[in-house]
This record gives C-alpha cells, structure tokens and sequence, in this order.
C-alpha cells in the first residue's frame, strides 16, 4: 500500500507557486542586478578599451609590415643597379676590344694586308 512514507518530496510545492510575492521577485531582481551590474558595466569597458587597443596595434604592425616591404623593394633596387654597373662595364670593356681591333686591322691594311 501507499503510506504516507511514500509521498513525493516536492508535493505541494506546484500548489504553493501562485503564493510567491510579485514585489519580493522584483527586489531580488533588482538587488542580484546591482549587486552584479558595476563589474560587468566595468568589464565591458576595459573590454572596449582592450580592442580599441589592438586595432592601434595592429594599424601599427601593418605600418610596420610596410616598412619592411619597402625596405626589400629598396634592396632590389640596389640589386638591379649593381647588376646594371657590371652589364655596363662588360660593354665597356667589349666596345675597347672592338676599337682596338679596328685600329689593327686598319694599321694591317696601311702595311697592304688585306683581310
């Protein structure tokens, strides 16, 4: 049989609800926010705060990033201009050859050799 051992714990409890004090729910309500509401209101901010600060950041690494690309572009530069000065010199060099040629095969033909 069922005695009264057997009876759940919660019963009554569904029946008691409606007894709860409208008035008592919006002071805890109030209270848990208030109680609460400074350290998010304070966390939301320094939050704000710490993002504001990474885009600062990050715009500065971007600069920085460009800097870098900049100064590998300046080095190529030097790169190609000291390839130039040594292509130049070797036609330097090439066109002295030739002029020195010229001037043999023109004192060869001075002496009647023909080529």
């Amino acid at each position: 049989g069922v005695g009264p051992s057997d009876a759940s714990p919660d019963e009554g409890v569904v029946e008691d609800l409606p007894l709860i004090d409208e008035k008592a729910v919006e002071q805890l309500t109030e209270g848990l926010i208030s109680h609460y509401l400074p350290d998010l209101q304070r966390s939301k901010l320094a939050l704000q705060e710490l993002t504001q600060n990474q885009v600062v950041l990050l715009e500065t690494l971007e600069q920085e990033i460009s800097k870098f690309k900049d100064c590998n572009s300046i080095l190529d530069i030097n790169a190609l201009f000291s390839e130039a000065k040594h292509y130049h010199n070797k036609l330097v060099n090439i066109r002295n050859e030739m002029m020195m040629l010229h001037e043999k095969t023109s004192k060869l033909k001075v002496s009647g050799i023909n080529i």
